[in-house]
């Protein structure tokens, strides 16, 4: 692979986002430890020194890739009172992306580092656990934000281990409909 990029056309934002992408990439397949940013920009095409030009260290770096990754379409612009059957929706039915899920496997590798996971901690709470109990509101928000997250992020995982819940579509119709109505019940409808 040629890396040479005198003889390429400069473009900062490509090779930031080329750079983004071969990490989310290396971050998702590979443990924190075992990720290193000559791999990440070989993955990119690029000379190493252009990923420590445009993000530093292998923390900032992960820290953006994992930023980078999308938290889900806009959880909060929607109606509370239609929340769960959203989710339930979404958590079923809509069509698996290894795109979607590029986050979760980044965090799930980071957990051996306590250098990632210090980065993973700060951006769960500031891309998700932070806005989700701000839209909630209410005296508990906190805890019923942590009990929903775990329900949704455990039925995600686990239908990329079974495949789609291993059931007929009369039995994800009935999961679908048991799962809006428990996550809609944390929900509540407490005006913010």
């Amino acid at each position: 692979m040629d890396c040479d990029t005198r003889t390429r056309p400069r473009d900062a934002a490509a090779t930031q986002e080329s750079i983004l992408a071969a990490a989310r990439d290396h971050f998702a397949k590979h443990s924190y430890q075992d990720v290193s940013l000559r791999a990440i920009a070989h993955g990119a095409g690029i000379d190493v020194a252009l990923v420590s030009r445009y993000f530093g260290s292998k923390e900032e770096l992960f820290s953006a890739a994992l930023d980078s990754c999308t938290v889900g379409p806009d959880l909060f612009s929607e109606p509370r009172d239609t929340f769960g059957r959203r989710m339930a929706d979404q958590i079923i039915f809509e069509p698996k992306s290894g795109e979607k899920l590029k986050g979760t496997q980044i965090m799930l590798n980071s957990i051996g580092s306590a250098k990632a996971a210090e980065i993973v901690q700060s951006s769960a709470h500031n891309r998700f656990f932070g806005p989700f109990a701000a839209w909630l509101g209410g005296p508990d928000a906190r805890i019923r934000t942590r009990v929903m997250a775990g329900l949704m992020l455990g039925m995600a995982v686990s239908r990329e281990l079974v495949g789609d819940y291993g059931m007929s579509e009369a039995d994800a119709i009935g999961l679908r409909d048991r799962l809006a109505e428990i996550i809609q019940s944390v929900v509540g409808h407490i005006d913010a």
